[in-house]
């Protein structure tokens, strides 16, 4: 099977791509839009402003990272791919994030599930935050649009058992299961995701939005972060940017000033709130940074009789809704299931234990199974999300109190899962929590997870979802953009990412992200055509 890399192809024909660590002085540059984060949001405004006519600069703290660089190797990729080299956690250290740091940003190295917003997260949304505008059947031709841009479709070859323990499970319990739309074109099936994709499969922005935007004259600094947005009056008149060293990490001393007529946020649900929060953006209600959501994960292993290979196969293939909104959409706590890859890597940092109990369990990776669930948080009262601020540096830290609220669900979805593994054949079950051996049936099980403390530090607890921090709505005291994306005190500023959201989805975000940067953005460039 040939490989197209559209990033080499690209760079060999003269896109105008810059690595910020070859920068030796300061300089300016100026275009229509000035456009902060590649990820889905950024990729997806680029690539419509500048197919519109528009100039447009993209910004990217992260390295350009592409085929040459994908090996299957995780020490290298969670270090080079990732936010703080795969060690970002919330400010108490309890919850830790997974997220993106290259050119695509989380698309990069997510693992493909491409889900619409579920139409009772939409429905909320207009009755409590006023956004008509964004009801199930007005995104519906969004959410066509891009699942064919990203070639999104559910997965047709049969699931890994790793997976396919999940459906197992659910039908021995009569609940229900689907399979997960992937955004992958010509996929091996290697399992490899989460560490970039070494056949350029994946249909994130790395190879789709992106290549798109520069392939109409769109300009890439990468290894340029974002400092501040500088506001004269009641607009924005530049960026201050500073160009990394080689190491991505440390800056080398070089200024850039970027200078348009309108600019365009997406670097994150933790990133942009940070961005406005250093820039002091106008935020007469304080909104910036509040009503941060995580989709709060916790997950639970088994041991199979039979080899699983947890590591190969795509990495996410079947899902259940069964309890995501069973309890109404402000009830209690729903939650997504879902099946997480186990490589070695991660595994070692997430599996409980330590010394030779650890170095036993992992011996048994090969038939190790797990499933993890993701929570709605945000639509409740008792689930008002975290806080972003900024540390003494200037780098954002997000603060994320898990509510009693939370711990009921996490609890209630400890029981699912096992109940899951087990009725699908597990020899043993063990929680992703300190204090859990392995059970070895349901009922002790059942027992025990009732009786154990749902503490900071003893669940194992993260996330890979990252919403909210500007969110939009129609009302300005309780809001930071509105329905578009567009902020409501400055007429040259626009968010385009996950943190609009004003509550977590229930489902993987990256084509809600999608759907709505193309909708923001198509609206923004007939604003700016006149």
């Amino acid at each position: 099977m040939s490989i197209t890399d559209r990033i080499a192809r690209g760079l060999e024909s003269g896109w105008k791509v810059t690595d910020g660590a070859t920068l030796t002085r300061n300089q300016t540059h100026e275009a229509d839009v000035v456009v902060i984060g590649t990820g889905a949001g950024g990729g997806t405004t680029a690539e419509i402003l500048a197919r519109s006519g528009l100039s447009v600069i993209l910004v990217e703290e992260g390295r350009l990272y592409y085929q040459k660089d994908f090996r299957m190797n995780e020490l290298d990729a969670y270090a080079s791919l990732y936010q703080e080299g795969m060690s970002r956690v919330t400010k108490d250290g309890a919850i830790s994030i997974l997220q993106g740091r290259c050119v695509g940003g989380s698309t990069t190295v997510n693992w493909t599930s491409s889900f619409r917003t579920p139409a009772p997260t939409l429905n909320w949304w207009a009755s409590r935050f006023g956004l008509d505008g964004l009801s199930p059947e007005a995104m519906k031709p969004w959410f066509d649009g891009r699942e064919e841009r990203h070639n999104i479709e559910p997965w047709r070859v049969d699931p890994n058992l790793n997976n396919d323990i999940l459906r197992q499970g659910c039908e021995k319990l009569g609940w229900s299961w689907q399979i997960i739309p992937r955004n992958v074109k010509g996929c091996w099936n290697l399992g490899y995701c989460g560490v970039g994709c070494p056949t350029n499969a994946k249909q994130g922005a790395l190879t789709t939005t992106i290549p798109g935007a520069l392939d109409n004259n769109a300009t890439l600094f990468h290894g340029l972060r974002a400092e501040r947005l500088v506001v004269k009056q009641d607009r924005i008149n530049h960026l201050t940017a500073s160009a990394m060293s080689a190491d991505g990490i440390i800056p080398s001393g070089v200024t850039v000033e970027l200078r348009a007529r309108h600019f365009v946020v997406a670097a994150s649900a933790i990133g942009s709130p940070g961005l406005l929060l250093r820039s002091d953006i106008p935020d007469p209600h304080e909104r910036i940074g509040k009503r941060t959501f995580i989709h709060p994960v916790n997950a639970t292993v088994a041991e199979m009789a039979e080899t699983v290979d947890p590591y190969y196969g795509a990495p996410q293939s079947i899902y259940s809704d069964q309890f995501n909104f069973s309890g109404g959409v402000d009830g209690p706590a729903g939650f997504k299931l879902e099946v997480p890859p186990l490589h070695p890597a991660m595994s070692a940092g997430v599996v409980p234990g330590h010394g030779a109990d650890q170095t036993l369990d992992l011996s048994r990776l090969p038939r190790m199974n797990s499933v993890l669930a993701l929570l709605r948080d945000g639509f409740h009262p008792d689930s008002p999300g975290g806080t972003v601020s900024l540390r003494g540096d200037g780098s954002p830290v997000l603060d994320y109190p898990v509510t009693d609220y939370l711990w009921r669900g996490l609890r209630e979805s400890f029981h699912r899962m096992a109940e899951i593994q087990f009725a699908a054949g597990a020899q043993r079950v063990r929680l992703m929590h300190l204090d859990s051996p392995w059970f070895s049936s349901w009922p002790e099980a059942r027992k025990a997870i009732d009786d154990l403390a749902m503490e900071s530090h003893r669940v194992r607890l993260f996330t890979a979802h990252q919403m909210g921090g500007c969110g939009m709505g129609q009302d300005p005291r309780e809001s930071v953009v509105n329905g578009f994306g567009e902020h409501h005190h400055l007429a040259n500023l626009s968010v385009h990412d996950a943190s609009i959201f004003p509550t977590s989805i229930g489902a993987n975000p990256q084509l809600s992200v999608y759907a709505l940067a193309a909708r923001n953005s198509t609206h923004l460039a007939g604003r700016l055509r006149g």
